[in-house]
């Protein structure tokens, strides 16, 4: 849910009152407003897909440091020697371990998906927490709030997506994020999602901003709803015959692309009517953005990442070349491909 801030309490709207005297009321003009969600749509895959190239490294150096670690072990101590180890830690240090081990265990027994989302989860939990801090309420309207109306657009587009200042509308979206994380990142890759999600809600961001602009109704906004209406909006497109249901209500199922069309239509309406709980225009941009990236933005984008990759694979092996004995700068990597499709 993206949350219109007008429905706050009487502190952050009394707080956003004398904040919203210093906006300038101008219409921003609506081309550089598209440019911005452009431009970090690029960088986010960009990154995505280089960070897949590390990964895919670090994995395969991982593998091979694994097989060094198991010819160490053949002559490692025995379970004698540990069995003694663990008998003279004090009590309070074998509890610390078995406390992180439990920890380890329950971390591994998540999706990848998962994992990925409870890294977004504490980011909007931190964000959360900054809003309960008085001195810094100013900040957080500026920075975590997106408006049409305010000087500061930039940062806002971003940052809005990470901001809730309400536990409930935190809770809610995030509940739907987690719901989801694992069948978008085992249909995506944890890469691809993150730039997927980034991607989506700056680009929900800019269709709230046009709306407002042509309607002239220039109010804050914040909240993930527009990102994670991109990830339901992808998975219900890609696997459109898969089952849902409703939280407390497990006799009601409906199929992913049923509730897709349903969710757009109440979106549509709530825009088209001035509903003002919620900011409608962010959904519909989100969805709109998970929709489009199925169906023609994964070969727009991911599948020409190859070039990039190719191009920081060469930069990455002439700064390894060069920085060892003897190795020359200018020297260029010839062997090795940037890793799977």
């Amino acid at each position: 849910m993206k949350r219109d801030t007008r429905q706050k309490s009487c502190g952050f709207k009394a707080c956003w009152c004398a904040f919203a005297l210093k906006q300038d009321p101008e219409r921003k003009d609506a081309v550089a407003c598209c440019l911005i969600p452009c431009q970090f749509t690029g960088c986010s895959f960009g990154v995505s897909a280089i960070l897949q190239y590390e990964t895919i490294k670090s994995k395969v150096q991982t593998a091979k440091d694994g097989e060094e670690l198991e010819k160490l072990a053949l002559g490692s101590p025995d379970m004698a020697y540990w069995h003694d180890w663990w008998n003279q830690l004090s009590g309070f240090r074998r509890q610390l371990i078995l406390l992180m081990s439990m920890v380890d265990d329950l971390w591994n027994s998540l999706t990848e998906g998962q994992r990925t989302a409870t890294g977004i989860i504490a980011i909007n939990a931190a964000v959360l927490c900054c809003w309960r801090i008085p001195s810094m309420q100013r900040t957080m309207i500026k920075y975590f709030t997106s408006n049409p109306a305010s000087k500061t657009q930039c940062l806002p587009m971003v940052l809005s997506s990470f901001s809730h200042y309400s536990i409930i509308h935190m809770v809610a979206n995030m509940y739907v994020l987690w719901m989801f994380s694992s069948g978008i990142v085992s249909l995506l890759g944890k890469e691809q999602f993150l730039a997927v999600y980034f991607s989506a809600g700056v680009n929900s961001t800019m269709v709230s901003y046009l709306c407002k602009t042509a309607t002239g109704r220039f109010y804050p906004s914040l909240g993930a709803s527009g990102a994670v209406m991109a990830v339901l909006a992808a998975v219900c497109t890609k696997v459109p015959e898969a089952k849902l249901g409703i939280i407390f209500l497990p006799m009601v199922t409906f199929t992913a692309g049923n509730a897709l069309k349903a969710l757009v239509a109440i979106d549509t309406a709530g825009l088209m009517l001035g509903w003002r709980l919620f900011d409608h225009a962010a959904h519909l941009g989100g969805a709109l953005f998970g929709v489009w990236y199925v169906a023609y933005g994964h070969k727009l984008l991911w599948r020409r990442r190859e070039p990039l990759v190719k191009l920081w694979h060469n930069m990455r092996f002439s700064v390894s070349r060069g920085s060892r004995p003897g190795g020359r700068p200018g020297d260029k990597g010839g062997g090795g491909g940037p890793g799977p499709h």
